[in-house]
């Protein structure tokens, strides 16, 4: 069986010998499990959150940008209605009939996701048929880098290719995998991870238009600041933490409406101080100060960025991981106060980059668990990993890279 082009996995990779490796696993497993003498190969990458956190879901602008961790999968279609996936480190197959949606039940995980983005792609005017895939990733699951976008823009793309001619727009890769999230899942997530995992590389989002967010490539890499991206997971999961996430959103919807409005992009801090007394909830008008300064924030980082302007840069991204540690409230849920290791990781990390004076660190992502991100100095992140690797373990640590490549198939 052909895996992927050398020279597209040098692309998208920066090498073509372990990834062809990896592809090569996939295929045999593939090949064994649903007895395609063929198949086609497809990939989908983690994602960073670089700043504006928790802002997605309140029309706020977000920039994100994909990583060098990916899902990848080999897939071909079955003739059928059926869809059928098999996931490296699980047992039980995902079985999905597309002509019997209503049968798959809530919140079960991967079988859910997959039935609500089938729903939501034929809602979409869409055509979906049956496949079977062998699909592994190396994107840290439940710990904020996206391993759910990740997986749900690689079904997508897998669905774009055999079915569509490449119609679907990574906007309707996104809104299909929020869609499967929110009715399927029962969580109440916004867009942003979906379509940093989708358009790849890093970009600038803004989702004040809820019917049409906007995306726009920027030219970033922290290597241009002579710093290293490293993602640390703090070793718990957030993958029971649906009721925190979804919180988040809620509450600032709150605070805009003593405001007058449906969300907070649609109306001015200034506005939201002066209706304190309509909301009960203290947390509410936290939560949303927090997204308005870091609205802020947000536009200066991408003229920082254009500008090449580091420092600038650099001390944005600090400020915004301080406001979601104080305002938005995400280093941890308040029902497990005693189990804070994000909290302490970014502690443990603040007293090394203190000796330095240089480099930040922030939560990553969706917060309450899960990974922080620390942004070194790219001759001191050796000394980093082996500093926070004593406390996190270093399977634990991962330095990484911005990755220009989103959701795609690849050629073979």
């Amino acid at each position: 069986m052909n895996i992927p082009n050398k020279n597209e996995l040098t692309r998208i990779y920066g090498e073509a010998e372990k990834s062809a490796a990896r592809f090569q696993t996939v295929a045999d497993h593939f090949a064994e499990i649903y007895h395609h003498d063929t198949a086609e190969f497809f990939t989908a990458p983690g994602r960073t959150e670089i700043i504006g956190n928790h802002t997605d879901h309140n029309g706020g602008r977000v920039i994100a940008g994909s990583i060098d961790m990916d899902t990848i999968g080999a897939a071909y279609p079955n003739n059928s209605s059926v869809i059928r996936i098999t996931s490296e480190g699980y047992d039980k197959e995902v079985v999905v009939d597309i002509n019997d949606l209503a049968s798959v039940p809530k919140a079960q995980g991967t079988l859910s996701l997959v039935a609500g983005m089938v729903e939501a792609i034929q809602k979409f005017g869409f055509k979906v048929a049956g496949f079977d895939a062998y699909v592994t990733t190396n994107v840290i699951r439940a710990a904020g880098v996206s391993s759910s976008a990740s997986f749900e823009m690689l079904v997508c793309s897998i669905i774009n290719y055999f079915f569509n001619d490449g119609a679907m727009t990574y906007i309707n890769y996104a809104k299909a995998g929020q869609y499967a999230e929110n009715v399927y899942w029962l969580k109440a997530s916004g867009l942003m991870d979906q379509l940093a995992c989708a358009v790849g590389g890093p970009i600038l989002l803004d989702f004040s238009d809820r019917e049409n967010p906007k995306y726009e490539k920027v030219n970033f890499s922290f290597h241009d600041y002579n710093h290293h991206l490293v993602i640390v997971n703090t070793g718990k999961g957030h993958a029971d933490l649906s009721a925190e996430y979804s919180e988040i959103p809620m509450e600032m919807k709150e605070a805009a409406k003593a405001a007058g409005a449906e969300l907070l992009c649609e109306t001015t801090l200034d506005k939201v101080l002066a209706n304190m007394d309509k909301i009960e909830n203290d947390r509410a008008i936290l939560r949303a100060i927090h997204f308005f300064k870091e609205n802020e924030r947000v536009e200066k980082a991408a003229k920082a960025v254009e500008e090449k302007d580091g420092e600038t840069v650099l001390k944005l991204l600090s400020e915004s991981g301080k406001s979601s540690w104080e305002l938005l409230q995400n280093c941890y849920p308040i029902k497990a106060y005693t189990e804070q290791k994000i909290s302490v990781a970014l502690a443990l990390t603040d007293l090394f980059l203190e000796k330095l004076g240089k480099g930040i660190c922030r939560i990553h992502g969706g917060g309450f668990a899960g990974v922080i991100m620390c942004v070194v100095p790219e001759d001191e992140t050796e000394n980093y990993v082996s500093y926070i690797s004593e406390f996190a373990g270093k399977e634990n640590v991962y330095p990484m890279n911005i990755r220009a490549v989103g959701a795609v198939h690849i050629e073979k």
